[in-house]
């Protein structure tokens, strides 16, 4: 993910006799910006500021509760005074004139309707609207009402509303048919609520009138709660499934600027151009599938077959590299990972914790779930030690909160967490001797590694192996070769990254996408490394420039893989 730099106060318009005022406020920026609550030292290499004018600086701000010192591990925050002040920002907040100019805007590029609306005595109430649909476009008037399960704004707050919330609100309203396509049944609307949380907006293909689409995405106030939701609304011949893939990354942006909230999700809608032609790949496409969140790529050496899942629009595929055929089996919840079973078969990583799974009919049946009262969080990446206990790690539906952990789930459906704290628990593997287990938290950047028992499953000493710079992209999955060297791959970084043991970079696999999401080892020999990749939330510009986002790469590998471990269970 590339952040936004935080100017300096030298290269902005300060007024003569500010320069002081500046500085504390570029300091306090920088403390709200930093990936993790920064020390004195990590502020003295961000800003360049002199010892003693940032202890003065950092006292004054202390003074003033704009920030406050953490004696525990030495670092600064943001102080309680700013929340205070944003209170009385949004006790004053127009909701609809914050929004009209975005609304203004997004119905002129789209030529479309785009409306404003909230939540009111269990439905949706349409606050405002612009429209350029014309005669054929589809018109929502302000103060018009309509049902929540059905409509892409009244699915954005279902989504985004905390549990309790949610709960009341689902308690409280009928699940009519108003089309063809109504979900009516509460539990294939909770899968569907749960996807539009991890993409970040939630769509309505036909759902409230038939032949209308729709898009929207939350708006969200100073604490993080969805208050309103903005959404576009058109013919569906023309809000096609890839215009609505857009459309939500638009949405998104737009309600972002409305409430002047930056967001919780670790994942930029904006990434940065490659450092290389996209000519210059150093991988084929060799299945165009443009898929929303290609992820978990496992390797099969009795088929010869690549399976991989996408976690947005919920399928396991099955790839043959030899004829280059793909095989889609849709899911009707959220997917992560599938693994292989010493005893035969599947088991897929699901919304519903580790279920069995039948390629040929595509039957899902419960093994057992760790996080079956966390509702609002999924499975992520998920892969087998040598001893066949399964390693999973975990994460909140939209990333915004650091409610992941690790689990261990052995072959008898046992299982223990085994680390916590994490925001987008990612990609794991081990050393070929198996005495060091690595594992991903994209939100920081960073890649640990643990000291691995081999007998008990044991995890201690977790240590930083490496850290992304953000402009470099952040760390997603990863993968061990014979050597010990380790793969990653770097959203937003249009590259695979090769490790030595030690944790210093070895070599780049450039690729023409921006996203590549994880990869795996492959072929009769290990020698083929397989890297998946998304197009979920990138601008129609970046699509553009890399039309093969959400494809599967192949790249051959300077040495072999590992093979992998079936689920004991």
């Amino acid at each position: 993910m590339q952040e936004e730099r935080v100017l300096p106060p030298e290269e902005r318009d300060v007024p003569v006799g500010a320069a002081a005022l500046a500085k504390g406020l570029y300091l306090l920026e920088v403390i709200g910006e930093h990936p993790t609550p920064p020390r004195f030292k990590d502020l003295q290499a961000a800003t360049g500021l002199a010892k003693g004018t940032l202890a003065r600086l950092l006292n004054t701000l202390l003074l003033f509760r704009l920030i406050r010192h953490e004696d525990s591990d030495n670092t600064y925050r943001l102080g309680h005074r700013l929340f205070e002040l944003a209170h009385r920002v949004w006790e004053s907040f127009d909701l609809r004139g914050a929004a009209a100019p975005m609304l203004e805007r997004l119905a002129e590029e789209t030529r479309e309707t785009v409306a404003l609306c909230a939540i009111d005595g269990g439905e949706v109430l349409y606050i405002d609207q612009r429209s350029r649909g014309g005669a054929f476009g589809f018109r929502i008037e302000a103060g018009r009402r309509a049902p929540l399960h059905c409509t892409a704004g009244g699915k954005a707050l279902l989504a985004f509303a905390e549990p309790h919330e949610r709960r009341a609100l689902l308690d409280r309203i009928k699940l009519e048919r108003y089309a063809p396509a109504t979900i009516t049944d509460e539990e294939a609307l909770l899968a569907d609520l749960a996807l539009a949380r991890a993409r970040g907006y939630a769509v309505s293909q036909e759902e409230h009138v038939p032949g209308v689409s729709s898009a929207a995405a939350p708006i969200f106030d100073h604490t993080g709660r969805a208050i309103a939701a903005i959404g576009i609304f058109g013919p569906a011949a023309r809000l096609s499934s890839d215009r609505l893939l857009t459309t939500g990354r638009d949405l998104m942006a737009a309600a972002r600027q409305i409430s002047g909230n930056v967001g919780a999700m670790p994942v930029n809608i904006a990434p940065p151009s490659p450092a290389h032609r996209q000519s210059d790949s150093d991988a084929e496409c060799v299945l165009p599938w443009g898929a929303h969140l290609a992820e978990g790529p496992l390797w099969s050496m009795a088929e010869q077959r690549l399976y991989w899942v996408d976690i947005l629009a919920p399928a396991v595929h099955r790839f043959d590299p030899a004829t280059r055929t793909n095989q889609e089996v849709r899911l009707p919840r959220l997917v992560s990972a599938v693994i292989e079973r010493q005893q035969g078969g599947l088991a897929a990583l699901t919304q519903e914790g580790l279920e069995s799974f039948d390629f040929a009919s595509g039957a899902l049946s419960p093994l057992v779930d760790p996080e079956a009262d966390l509702p609002d969080n999924r499975f992520n990446d998920g892969k087998c030690d040598r001893q066949g206990r399964l390693w999973a790690g975990s994460m909140s539906l939209d990333a915004a909160r650091p409610t992941g952990s690790l689990y261990m789930i052995r072959g008898d459906l046992s299982w223990q967490r085994a680390d916590s704290g994490f925001r987008v628990a990612n990609g794991l593997d081990w050393s070929p001797d198996g005495r060091t287990f690595y594992f991903t938290d994209s939100a920081p950047g960073r890649i640990y590694a643990y000291a691995f028992d081999m007998t008990s499953g044991a995890v201690s000493g977790r240590r930083i192996f490496a850290e992304i710079d953000p402009a470099e992209g952040r760390p997603d999955g990863l993968a061990v070769d014979s050597e010990g060297f380790i793969w990653c791959a770097l959203w937003d970084g249009w590259r695979v990254r090769r490790f030595t043991p030690d944790g210093r970079r070895d070599r780049d696999i450039r690729l023409p996408v921006p996203r590549p999401t994880s990869l795996t080892f492959g072929g009769a020999d290990l020698s083929t490394l397989f890297i998946t990749t998304a197009r979920i939330r990138l601008p129609s510009r970046v699509l553009a420039e890399a039309p093969f986002s959400g494809g599967l790469f192949a790249a051959p590998a300077p040495v072999p893989g590992l093979p992998s471990t079936g689920f004991a269970g």
